[in-house]
């Protein structure tokens, strides 16, 4: 009924994003815990960024990293939640098709970007246990930046071919997407066009994008492990775990709601529950991330507690 209704009222140039559940009586709880997600996840990747910033400590290769990700993260973050949060609140679900084009754009570069960059941490983590001595030639300030810029750019560039080749698409009927978003298989179901040529393309970009650097991170620390459990002592091993440890649990919480997602049969019993693992990767994650790395990253910790020292003690000065 409510598509029928939309249909009959609504533009050429618009969607409508059927949303998590169409309940009245969810959405301002929704609305809140969507504000609070992203109120937390936006102050905390901006702290992490700023410390990173502001503490020579920090200025290393796997802290340069961690700042690209955080940095995304912010990006990520607002690719969605202020036009969910916008919904909630005036419960318009509508979106323009340059919006839906914008949004799909931003997302998948965001995506991909978090893919590659996470296979670059992997990858730092790696040469500093498996290959210390070699660690401060390899991974140079110039090495760096060309892999943190490698990895932006790769990412925009796919995220670019596809959704101008989605763009090209009619799509007929109730324009209405099942999503809570604009969502790449959300928006193929629709289409009145033939769309073999788009999904091929968007599978190999896929490939490229998610599948091979997920492989490459995995292998990664499968060498990383094997190092660490042959260091004699314990205290060794739990040193050598404590530099990865956080990232590979920010590894593990994306990677296995992505993978779930994508796994998971896009059958109606299902569709439901393909939504709850999507907003786990899409708006959790970023979430997440800070509050792992600043509860289990011990020099991140302490790059806070001089902050907040120097500031408290300004403030106590100061009167």
């Amino acid at each position: 009924m409510l598509i029928e209704k939309w249909d009959n009222r609504t533009s050429l140039m618009e969607f409508l994003l059927l949303g998590i559940g169409n309940i009245p009586t969810l959405q301002t709880p929704l609305f809140l815990l969507s504000f609070l997600i992203y109120s937390v996840s936006m102050v905390g990747n901006i702290l992490i960024v700023l410390l990173i910033m502001t503490d020579r400590h920090l200025h290393t290769p796997m802290y340069f990293f961690l700042g690209n990700l955080s940095s995304l993260e912010t990006c990520y973050s607002s690719t969605i939640l202020p036009r969910l949060l916008a919904s909630f609140m005036t419960r318009d679900r509508t979106i323009s098709a340059h919006g839906c084009m914008a949004q799909l754009y931003f997302f998948g570069s965001f995506a991909a970007i978090e893919c590659y960059l996470l296979a670059v941490m992997s990858y730092d983590r790696y040469l500093a246990i498996c290959q210390p001595l070699l660690y401060a030639s390899f991974m140079t300030w110039k090495v760096c930046l060309q892999m943190a810029a490698g990895s932006w750019l790769g990412g925009s560039l796919l995220s670019a071919i596809v959704t101008f080749l989605l763009s090209q698409l009619k799509f007929c009927g109730p324009r209405a997407i099942d999503h809570f978003f604009c969502e790449l298989t959300a928006l193929l179901e629709i289409s009145c066009s033939e769309t073999r040529k788009v999904r091929l393309i968007a599978f190999l970009f896929g490939c490229l994008d998610v599948v091979f650097p997920f492989m490459f991170t995995l292998a990664s620390y499968a060498c990383v492990i094997a190092a660490i459990l042959r260091i004699p002592s314990t205290t060794g091993r739990q040193k050598a775990f404590s530099t990865c440890s956080s990232h590979l649990t920010v590894v593990s919480v994306f990677y296995g709601t992505l993978i779930i997602v994508y796994v998971l049969p896009r059958n109606t019993k299902l569709r439901e529950l393909n939504k709850v693992f999507s907003f786990f990767y899409t708006i959790l994650t970023p979430l997440v991330n800070p509050l792992i790395y600043s509860l289990r990253n011990r020099e991140v910790r302490e790059a806070l507690r001089k902050v907040l020292r120097r500031d408290l003690g300004g403030i106590q000065s100061s009167h």
